[in-house]
């Protein structure tokens, strides 16, 4: 299955089904749950990654940045894109850009989320995907059957 990463570009031609991996990162320093997710996704999906292979950490996170806003710009072309965004907190990680993406993509119906006990917002993740129906675990073998399931649910065919 092709995995794409930032900066490079990744072709999604119609029909194809674009799952977005969104989640903990901590610039290198969260477990890398993206690689053990993309393994268990079927051969033919497209997966953006967006765990950068050469992220610098003296970047300084600002618009005039092209460094920094490439990265930006690729992860909300790809949240965009995604027929699937599965998103996974892990509990060790703080992911304060995760908690803005929930947020961007709350009501959008292509989210499913994985949040762990021990995550230092996971009450504030609960009330916002009942609020919105986005589905919910708590472990890392259900997110991971979750998200397998939701690629199901977005390739059926729509009444």
């Amino acid at each position: 299955m092709p995995v794409y990463k930032p900066p490079g570009r990744w072709p999604a031609p119609p029909g194809a089904t674009v799952v977005f991996l969104a989640g903990s990162i901590e610039m290198g320093a969260a477990p890398d749950w993206q690689a053990a997710l993309a393994a268990r996704l079927p051969e033919d999906v497209i997966v953006l990654n967006p765990r950068r292979e050469a992220w610098d950490a003296s970047w300084r996170q600002a618009i005039d940045n092209p460094e920094f806003r490439a990265q930006v710009e690729w992860e909300l072309d790809g949240l965009e894109r995604a027929d699937v965004i599965a998103m996974w907190f892990a509990a060790e990680s703080r992911a304060p850009i995760t908690l803005l993406e929930l947020g961007l993509h709350a009501r959008g119906g292509r989210l499913v989320v994985g949040c762990p006990e021990g995550f230092w917002r996971k009450g504030n993740i609960e009330v916002v995907c009942a609020r919105f129906g986005i589905p919910l675990v708590g472990d890392w073998e259900a997110f991971a059957a979750a998200a397998v399931h939701a690629i199901g649910v977005a390739r059926s065919p729509r009444a």
